[in-house]
């Protein structure tokens, strides 16, 4: 895949000099604030192994974000196929990111976010983006509208991955964009 450039970062396919800023994400209680658990070193590696031996369809290589400025390596985005039917049509196709709390506050969700749907809507030819959090995630339910994405309330769920240990982080959110509404965005924009 191309590396896609925005104004700050570089999006580029994962490489195993990626490896430590996995582990950190990983790991990080910040960043995994609404997530069941952290994981250890080993499972953060067998993971990013995984990862590296997928060979993804075009358009859905795990990416990292990579300040233009310095070149440090700030996190992860992508697009994938979510499986969770039938909660959720088979293979909707959700965007996210993970980005190190060091770097949060700075827009760099929103500037990834923005890049990934022009490329899944112009290049791809997606016809819709899901994204979900957990349902007091403030910060990914601020990055998700920021990029035009509505919440639809009618598809909110449980997830059925997350433990009855933890239900504070049980109920999900969704949110969607059409690449109709993405195009009328667009030209909306264009004419201001």
């Amino acid at each position: 895949m191309t590396p896609i450039e925005t104004l700050r970062l570089i999006l580029r396919p994962c490489l195993d000099e990626d490896r430590e800023l996995f582990h950190e994400l990983s790991a990080d209680p910040a960043v995994l604030e609404f997530f069941p658990f952290r994981r250890s070193r080993e499972d953060a590696d067998a993971i990013f192994a995984m990862i590296q031996d997928m060979t993804p369809e075009p358009g859905f290589d795990l990416l990292v974000m990579v300040l233009k400025h310095s070149g440090e390596t700030i996190g992860f985005c992508g697009l994938s196929k979510l499986q969770l039917a039938p909660i959720l049509p088979q293979d909707v196709v959700e965007i996210g990111w993970r980005i190190s709390a060091r770097h949060w506050n700075n827009g760099y969700a929103t500037e990834s976010g923005l890049a990934l749907l022009h490329q899944a809507f112009t290049i791809l030819e997606i016809k819709e983006i899901l994204s979900i959090a957990v349902h007091d995630n403030r910060r990914a339910l601020s990055a998700m509208a920021k990029i035009g994405m509505q919440p639809d309330p009618g598809c909110d769920f449980d997830h059925p991955q997350i433990p009855e240990t933890h239900p504070h982080l049980k109920r999900h959110v969704v949110y969607r964009l059409s690449a109709a509404e993405w195009r009328a965005e667009q030209a909306g924009q264009a004419t201001r």
